[in-house]
């Protein structure tokens, strides 16, 4: 039986994705299972991916696609917590952009009864990270500020969400088109192309936040930890501002220089790095755990993932190049198998 996934063939734009047609079905190792993928979050990590920009990546051509959701369809004989039939997530980190995939018994978390699949992938990435950023690494308490670059996307959209059920006060960077979107979330929204956001946190907290969540990276970070309060803690969790860049590697490389230059500032002030594959490989049982807690936290509609658009496979290409725009408020979601998607 052959089956359809989407190969990146070279790194560059979107245009290298190429949908390929493999003749057999994968077979699962002993310690494995294969999944009949349902649907994958594309998610703008993929992008750093098809660029070239992520550490740790396959040898080309691969598959990219960082979670999926899917059924079991076959054991490998060594796995007895899993059945045939039942519903599954997992962090593939790439391989997702398939429509069979063997992941590792030992990566995988059941979805409760009840939850959409194409909402449920979306918690695996985005909102694990957003969970982690505020409760495992920040460590923010009810009433506390944060400041969300990025608000209207995946992490951000998922920072608020989460942030509102915690009770944290939070203010968003996000472009105007987003901000009803941010406000909705319980976010107050700052234009960051109309304004400068460190003197607009200034200006509406007195002081500063307790927190910044980044993704931009680069010089960006010296503003985010401008906006701190003495004691306050800048996450960077990515870098996007190497894609504006035409020499990207050393754009990321100069986001962990200055992470680890602004270490060094004698003001009590904390900057951190997180990385969700690093977090897991140190603390595996805080995924499972985290990632179980979001489902049952969607099972009972506590959380609503914010889905832009659900795409077919095949449009994978299409999806890029929505988030090269930027022009994502929240997740895109492609989906592989049809039913139950």
């Amino acid at each position: 039986m052959s089956y359809r996934r989407i190969v990146i063939t070279q790194h560059g734009n979107p245009d290298v994705l190429q949908l390929v047609e493999e003749a057999e079905l994968p077979f699962p190792s002993p310690d494995q299972v294969r999944l009949r993928v349902l649907a994958v979050v594309a998610a703008y990590t993929d992008v750093l991916i098809r660029e070239g920009l992520y550490p740790g990546i396959p040898k080309l051509p691969f598959s990219p696609g960082y979670a999926v959701v899917g059924v079991i369809e076959q054991l490998g004989e060594q796995v007895s917590d899993f059945t045939l039939g039942q519903r599954v997530v997992a962090l593939t980190v790439t391989g997702g952009y398939s429509q069979y995939l063997c992941v590792p018994a030992s990566e995988l978390v059941p979805i409760p009864d009840g939850v959409e699949a194409h909402e449920a992938v979306c918690l695996v990435l985005q909102y694990v990270t957003a969970y982690q950023l505020i409760h495992r690494v920040a460590q923010l308490k009810a009433g506390q500020r944060v400041l969300i670059h990025g608000a209207g996307g995946g992490v951000g959209t998922a920072l608020l969400e989460i942030g509102q059920i915690l009770g944290l006060e939070m203010y968003g960077t996000a472009s105007a088109a987003k901000h009803d979107l941010v406000r909705q979330l319980g976010g107050t929204p700052i234009d960051y192309r109309q304004e400068d956001f460190v003197q607009r946190i200034r200006s509406l907290t007195g002081a500063g936040v307790a927190a910044v969540f980044d993704g931009i990276g680069g010089g960006h970070l010296r503003q985010s930890y401008q906006a701190l309060v003495t004691g306050g803690h800048l996450v960077c969790y990515g870098f996007s501002a190497a894609m504006q860049s035409q020499q990207r590697q050393l754009m990321v490389a100069a986001t962990f220089g200055l992470i680890t230059a602004l270490k060094l500032w004698p003001d009590r002030k904390r900057v951190s790095f997180y990385s969700i594959t690093g977090l897991k490989q140190t603390h595996p049982d805080w995924f499972q755990q985290d990632l179980s807690l979001l489902l049952d936290w969607l099972a009972a509609e506590r959380i609503h993932p914010v889905i832009a658009q659900r795409l077919p496979l095949q449009e994978a290409a299409t999806a890029h190049h929505l988030l090269d725009q930027g022009a994502v408020p929240g997740q895109l979601v492609l989906v592989c198998n049809g039913e139950g998607a």
